[in-house]
This record gives C-alpha cells, sequence and structure tokens, in this order.
C-alpha cells in the first residue's frame, strides 16, 4: 500500500515514464507503416509472437496501464480533500495552467481511447491467435492496420485522442521528472525534450491515421 503523497507522486511518475517509453517504441513501429508495408509486418509479426513481449512485457505494460490511471484518480481526489480553499476562491491561470488543472480529463480521454484501440487491435489480436487458432500469416498486420482508418469518425476519434494525449504528455511528462528529484542543471534539456516529445508523437500518430485513412479512400 502507498501511503505517502510522495510515495504516490513518485510511483505515478515512474508508472507514466514507464509507459512513455512504451509510446515511444509504438509510434516507431507504427511509423515504418507509412514507408514501408514489408518493414511494418515484420516488425509486427516479432512483436505479436516473440513470448518475452507477449507474456511478460505485454501483461507489465497492462498492469503499467492501470496502475497509472488509477494512482491519477487516487492523487486527484486526496489533491482535492487537501484544498484548504474553495473553488470560488481558486484564481485558475494565476496558479497553475489549464492543462495541469485538468490532468484528470486528458486521462479520462485517453484511457477511453485505449479501450477503443484496444478493441480495434489486441482484441483481433488474441481472438486471431488463442480463440480462433487461425494460421499465422506475418504479412497480415498491415492490412488490419489499414482496415481500421477506413472510417472518417474512427479517424477522427483517434485524432482527437491523440490531442488530448500530447496536452496530457505537456503536463505529466515534465513533472514526472520532477518527481523524481531531477531537478538539476540538466532541467532546461529536459524540459525541451519532454515538449519535443510531447508534440512530435501525437502529431506522428495523427498523421498517420489521416495518411493511412487517405491512401484507402483514394
Amino acid at each position: 500500500m502507498i501511503k505517502t503523497s510522495i510515495a504516490r507522486k513518485v510511483a505515478m511518475a515512474l508508472s507514466g515514464l514507464f509507459l512513455i517509453l512504451f509510446l515511444g517504441q509504438h509510434f516507431t513501429i507504427n511509423i515504418t507503416s507509412v514507408f514501408s508495408e514489408k518493414t511494418f509486418n515484420m516488425l509486427s509479426h516479432f512483436m505479436g509472437n516473440n513470448p518475452l513481449v507477449q507474456f511478460i512485457l505485454q501483461p507489465i505494460l497492462i498492469f503499467g496501464v492501470i496502475f497509472h490511471f488509477i494512482m491519477g484518480f487516487v492523487l486527484q481526489i486526496k489533491n482535492t480533500k487537501a484544498r484548504k480553499q474553495n473553488y470560488e476562491s481558486f484564481k485558475g491561470n494565476s496558479n497553475s495552467s489549464w492543462i495541469s488543472r485538468n490532468m484528470i480529463l486528458s486521462g479520462i480521454v485517453i484511457l477511453s481511447f485505449l479501450g477503443l484501440h484496444f478493441y480495434d487491435f489486441w482484441v483481433p489480436e488474441i481472438n486471431y491467435k488463442y480463440v480462433e487458432f487461425l494460421p499465422n500469416d506475418p504479412d497480415r498486420y498491415y492490412i488490419e492496420l489499414v482496415h481500421k482508418f477506413h472510417s472518417p469518425i474512427r479517424v477522427l476519434i483517434y485524432c482527437l485522442s491523440f490531442v488530448f494525449l500530447g496536452l496530457h504528455l505537456l503536463h505529466g511528462f515534465s513533472s514526472s521528472f520532477q518527481s523524481v528529484g531531477m531537478n538539476n542543471k540538466y532541467t532546461n534539456g529536459i524540459k525541451f525534450l519532454t515538449v519535443a516529445f510531447s508534440i512530435f508523437v501525437p502529431v506522428g500518430f495523427i498523421f498517420i491515421a489521416i495518411f493511412h485513412h487517405l491512401n484507402v479512400v483514394n
């Protein structure tokens, strides 16, 4: 049980940094689908059939997602209870940014998106391999990816979700480093890195979704 406020913030930060590593890896694989169908299929097949990834890293990832969001809700509740001033005297932007005040909102949007994303890709993958036991086809991944971006409504949902992901990262990424005590001479460099990542990766995912949608439509 994580009881102290500092311990909860550190745990939240570490789980967030772990998920950011996964996000970077996920983006690296997905962006290859824009340039090379063969490369995307090869990388996806490796990730989807490697026992280390499937039976060790994947469960850790799922646990990390659940833990991060539960801890986020816990911190939000604790912070709300700890406020000595009521909302009428809260000065908004004079004390904090809109992003930092609405991390729980962006988190809920991202969590909802993850539900859709799991429904689109993870559930069919589990069904393909462990329910229907279909033949192992190393070239199916690209077709499955492109198919999901045929619907303009789904593409819009994906794009809006990545906008909220970018907002969430803009505050959460840099705050994670602060929570683990990395306030030193490298602070400016870390801040630049977090801002660049928080913009580049979500915009990159949006580009992937729109790119495949336009190519399917055409």
